[in-house]
């Protein structure tokens, strides 16, 4: 019996003339539409803006933080399956026969500097710094933060957000996308990936929808890639230049201000816009080699002057932690605790309290200690025991926040990337086997994450642990981190010489993601093409400058990422239910592709 054959006829109509020659004109304008609405706003109303983005993501974890970290533990055991099944493991991404575009050596090398990017260059310390003082092994109280004891579980969710599970999510699309593109021959764009559910309806609206989402999601992700990365650009020129407009000296420690953000931004973004009028945009591939070189440069001094030993037996024993966990970290999730069943399990004692201990017990970026000392009246004269009894009743409360707070906000990052990331993927790697991409996705560039994590991050924790940096490192801010760190391991030139190099490499990571990141907008408004006009490309970096310039106005002194995060985090959610219908179709797409062929090889022998 024959099978159907697969839906293949895409249509995207796209503009014969005018200004949107060879674009689609309902997701050009529905996208810029929502950018220019979200400008807008922020512009008018900073205040609303600010606050109403935190309200909606407070209100979005509330309801989907279970939802975030389930669909990304199912992302990775499907890939998984699809992996090690023979039927669709050895399908080849291409026609018959099609070798590979790339060899093994330059594929990895792309894909590397795909990994290596503004954020393992912003967290690179950051982020084992910062999970060694809280993770889910200190706020469960199960070991104090920030001693010898708490590395291992530092590094195991540290491996957790940059790991196997982050790659996964870049795969489902890249796989998705390369996919439908190399073996049916259709459109390299978002909507390919839902024919198998939806066919001839992705022509339609529905299709224009799902492309907008995933324009929006690409945007936002980026947009909160460029904020990071300026931050941390504006504190490598404070360390070379000492120019003092440009930081907030204010506070405990120097952060960048306004001032200096929006002024890096303008640099950045001003680059990746003439890099785009001059068509220097081509040589983004010598950019990349330049990238690559100093990553290795900058490796290689941590290697040499860093805490060596000590990173490679942490490495090798967080390994063996992040593996032995990995199922738990896969769909360990939290809700939030309600008020009623933080005062049902306290102590009868303590139940006349609940509201005053309830704020305290529940913070996930508190201690005990910190708990104790904020109560005040008849709360703070109940006995110890009783207090220990209130804080493990918040200890559901306290993991919901810390989840939320980190890992949640990393794979609503991710997937916001994704669109960005697997449609490099995708590009890279016609003529591979989906056995051969997927571990070649998700576990090759995960190694080097790790290699990198525990080098740059080690050598910080050791500097603290050893009392050589007394806090210093600890107390910097998150984009500083990496600059105290170097400060206190070397000195002198060669000190002048690394920071200046780390700002260069910041700044050549930064417009390589712009560039590529507006080069993807462009190629999904233009229904998969990938030669797109300069015109839109100048638009969308102006666009793209505007919501986050306008989003960190907006936001608070004390954090002005903050509305970047949260607007992230709300306009990643839509994408994510789109790719978790992008991995039942593939799996229907993978699976109907294996009864067609059975069905040719039956009818062949008769």
């Amino acid at each position: 019996m024959s099978i159907k054959d697969p839906f293949t006829d895409l249509d995207i109509k796209t503009a014969d003339s005018g200004f949107y020659e060879n674009n689609s004109v309902p997701i050009a304008l529905i996208s810029k539409g929502i950018m220019v609405a979200l400008v807008l706003w922020a512009l008018v109303f900073p205040a609303n803006a600010n606050s109403t983005l935190g309200s909606w993501n407070s209100q979005i974890l509330e309801v989907f933080n279970s939802f975030y970290i389930i669909i990304v533990g199912l992302f990775f055991f499907f890939l998984a399956v699809v992996a090690i099944l023979p039927s669709t493991g050895k399908r080849v991404m291409g026609q018959p026969g099609e070798k590979p575009e790339f060899s093994n050596f330059s594929w990895f090398s792309m894909m590397f500097g795909a990994g290596l990017g503004v954020g393992l260059m912003v967290f690179a310390t950051a982020e084992p710094l910062g999970l060694w003082g809280s993770n889910p092994v200190v706020v469960a109280g199960d070991v104090p933060g920030n001693v010898p004891d708490a590395v291992q579980s530092a590094y195991r969710y540290t491996y957790l957000h940059y790991g196997f599970h982050a790659w996964a999510i870049y795969v489902v699309t890249g796989l998705s996308l390369a996919y439908y593109a190399y073996t049916r021959n259709m459109p390299l764009t978002i909507r390919a990936a839902l024919t198998p559910l939806f066919g001839k309806l992705m022509n339609g609206f529905l299709g224009h929808v799902v492309d907008v989402l995933g324009v929006v999601a690409t945007i936002l992700g980026v947009s909160v890639t460029i904020g990071f990365g300026v931050s941390q650009f504006i504190d490598g020129l404070y360390a070379i230049t000492g120019m003092e407009w440009i930081m907030d000296l204010g506070g405990e420690v120097p952060t960048p201000s306004k001032v200096g953000l929006i002024s890096g931004l303008a640099v950045i973004m001003g680059l990746s816009i003439i890099s785009a009028v001059s068509g220097v945009g081509r040589g983004v591939k010598y950019l990349s080699n330049l990238n690559l070189v100093l990553s290795i440069i900058l490796l290689g001094t941590f290697v040499v002057f860093g805490s060596f030993v000590f990173a490679m037996t942490t490495y090798g024993t967080a390994m063996v932690d992040y593996i032995l966990h990995f199922v738990s970290l896969s769909f360990g999730a939290y809700g939030p605790l309600s008020a009623e069943a933080f005062a049902a399990a306290l102590p009868a004692e303590a139940q006349a309290h609940a509201d005053a201990l309830m704020g305290g017990a529940t913070n996930a970026w508190g201690s005990f200690d910190g708990f104790k000392s904020g109560l005040e009246g008849a709360a703070a004269e109940l006995d110890e025991a009783t207090l220990a009894a209130a804080y493990a009743a918040g200890e559901q409360g306290r993991q919901f926040g810390w989840q939320a707070g980190w890992t949640t906000f990393y794979w609503a990052w991710w997937i916001a990337f994704s669109p960005f990331v697997g449609l490099f993927l995708a590009r890279i790697s016609k003529g591979r086997s989906v056995r051969e991409f997927i571990l070649g996705c998700v576990f090759a560039p995960a190694l080097v994450c790790f290699a990198w994590m525990t080098v740059l991050g080690g050598t910080a924790i050791d500097l603290e642990l050893a009392g050589a940096a007394e806090g210093a490192i600890i107390g910097a801010s998150n984009t500083n981190k990496l600059f105290v760190t170097l400060s206190y391991m070397i000195d002198g030139g060669l000190l002048s010489m690394l920071n200046v190099m780390c700002v260069i490499l910041i700044m050549t990571f930064l417009v390589t993601s712009a560039d590529s990141g507006i080069l993807v907008m462009n190629t999904i408004m233009s229904g998969g093409s990938q030669e797109t006009g300069i015109k839109h490309r100048i638009i969308w970096g102006l666009i793209l400058t505007a919501v986050i310039g306008t989003l960190i106005l907006a936001a608070g002194d004390n954090n002005p990422l903050d509305a970047l995060r949260n607007a992230m985090i709300i306009g990643a959610l839509p994408f994510t239910m789109v790719m978790g219908l992008m991995m039942v179709a593939l799996a229907k797409a993978l699976f109907r592709d294996g009864l067609r062929d059975k069905s040719e090889v039956a009818q062949a022998a008769e």
